[in-house]
C-alpha cells in the first residue's frame, strides 16, 4: 500500500513538473524560502507539512467555510492564502490521494462575501488577478444549490487545458475539507 501511494505521488509530481515546464514562457519564479531558526528536525507541529517557511494542515473534516476557518484558527493558523505559483504547485501536489472524487475539495481563505466579484484574502488583501488559478468558467456564482450564490473558494482537481487551474467558488455553508496555514515556529 505504501509503495502504491509513493508511486501515485511520484506520478503526480512528474505530471506537475511537466506542467510547470510547459508554463516556462510565463517567466515564473519562486520566492526565496525564508531561513528559519529551529530547534529540532521540523519547525511545524505534528501533522503539519512544512513548505516555504510555512506550515500546512490538510483537514479531512468536512465543514462549512466559516467552521473550517474556526478550526484553523483554533490550531493557531487560518485558511491558506496562496501567494505564488510555487505554493499553488505544492498544495495541488499534496492534495493527490486526499480527494476521493472530483467534488471532494478543500476550502482556502478567499471570498467575495463582502462585495460580489471582489475577491479578498482573509488578511484583507485583494486577489492578484495575474496570480489566480480559477478553473475554466470559474468563478460562476452558481445559484442552483443556494440562491445566495457562491462566495467562498475551494481548491480541487485541475479542469481545462491550463495546468494548476484548480479554484472553484462554492456556497460557503457547503461541507468541504480545508487547508490551514501558519508560519513555521521560530525560536
Amino acid at each position: 500500500k505504501n509503495l502504491q501511494t509513493l508511486n501515485e505521488e511520484n506520478a503526480a509530481l512528474r505530471k506537475t513538473l511537466t506542467e510547470v515546464k510547459s508554463c516556462s514562457n510565463k517567466n515564473l519564479t519562486c520566492p526565496e524560502i525564508p531561513k528559519v531558526n529551529i530547534n529540532g528536525p521540523c519547525a511545524c507541529d505534528e501533522g503539519w507539512d512544512e513548505h516555504g517557511g510555512k506550515c500546512y494542515y490538510f483537514s479531512t473534516n468536512k465543514s462549512s467555510w466559516t467552521e473550517s476557518r474556526d478550526e484553523c484558527r483554533a490550531k493557531g493558523g487560518d485558511l491558506v492564502k496562496i501567494d505564488n505559483w510555487c505554493e499553488q504547485i505544492f498544495l495541488r501536489t499534496r492534495l493527490n490521494g486526499k480527494m476521493e472524487n472530483f467534488d471532494d475539495m478543500f476550502w482556502i481563505g478567499l471570498t467575495d462575501a463582502v462585495e460580489e466579484g471582489r475577491w479578498l484574502w482573509l488578511d484583507g488583501s485583494p486577489l492578484n488577478t495575474s496570480l489566480s488559478f480559477w478553473a475554466d468558467h470559474e468563478p460562476d456564482n452558481w445559484t442552483h444549490e443556494n440562491p445566495d450564490g457562491e462566495h467562498c473558494v475551494r481548491l480541487g482537481e485541475e479542469e481545462g487545458e491550463e495546468p494548476l487551474k484548480t479554484w472553484y467558488d462554492k456556497f460557503c455553508k457547503a461541507p468541504n475539507k480545508s487547508i490551514c496555514e501558519k508560519w513555521v515556529k521560530t525560536d
